[in-house]
């Protein structure tokens, strides 16, 4: 199986959370725009989504499925999303296309969050993926002087903007060994939004594309 076939093999496996009457929070991505496109299969089935991006959103409204304000949609069922890293505890980095903060707020209002990603995606250590950091861009060089006293190498997106107007440090070489640790300290940095670390809130379901089909984590 190529990679984009493994992608597609756990967003269909993740339309089987999906359940009738439910509001869908959706992620953003390569493998959850495959969950999208699956979606459309079972729009009539779904009261609506909740979309962590701009991007979502109006793949989702190409589909002829409703979107739904977070504000209005309340508590949530089930999330699906993808990962650019995870360990086997299910803690995430996430944010490579930039929309992380948005992803983080959808978890946080989710009862299930189902996880896609092919097996490239799971590591014993994160960090090889830099680690995104959504910033209020007055704040950028602050923020960058205590991620080096960090031990990171922080390095601005450039020609980036967020969905929220802000900026993107992403942190190279950095071994990450205490995910939740590490997600605490970066978020009480002054001038932080959050930073891709899902740690705190991880996945509950890790979907995995392999050759020979879908592994489940949990």
């Amino acid at each position: 199986m190529t990679q984009d076939e493994m992608k597609k093999a756990v967003a269909e496996a993740a339309l089987e959370y999906v359940e009738s009457g439910m509001i869908v929070g959706v992620g953003t991505g390569s493998t959850a725009n495959f969950f999208i496109d699956g979606l459309a299969k079972l729009k009539g089935k779904i009261d609506g989504t909740v979309a962590s991006s701009v991007a979502s959103a109006d793949r989702l409204k190409g589909h002829g499925i409703q979107v739904l304000d977070s504000n209005d949609a309340g508590q949530l069922p089930l999330y699906v999303d993808g990962a650019d890293e995870s360990n086997r505890y299910l803690h995430l980095i996430k944010g490579g296309g930039g929309a992380l903060t948005r992803e983080k707020i959808v978890a946080a209002a989710s009862d299930k969050f189902v996880c896609i990603a092919d097996e490239s995606k799971l590591v014993d250590v994160m960090g090889k993926f830099p680690l995104p950091v959504e910033v209020i861009p007055m704040a950028r060089s602050y923020v960058a002087r205590e991620i080096v006293k960090l031990g990171g190498e922080p390095v601005l997106r450039e020609g980036f903007t967020t969905d929220n107007g802000n900026v993107i440090l992403d942190i190279h070489n950095m071994e990450i060994m205490e995910p939740v640790k590490l997600e605490t300290t970066l978020n009480g940095i002054v001038g932080v939004v959050t930073n891709g670390l899902f740690a705190i809130r991880p996945a509950d379901v890790l979907l995995l594309g392999t050759p020979a089909g879908v592994d489940k984590l949990e």
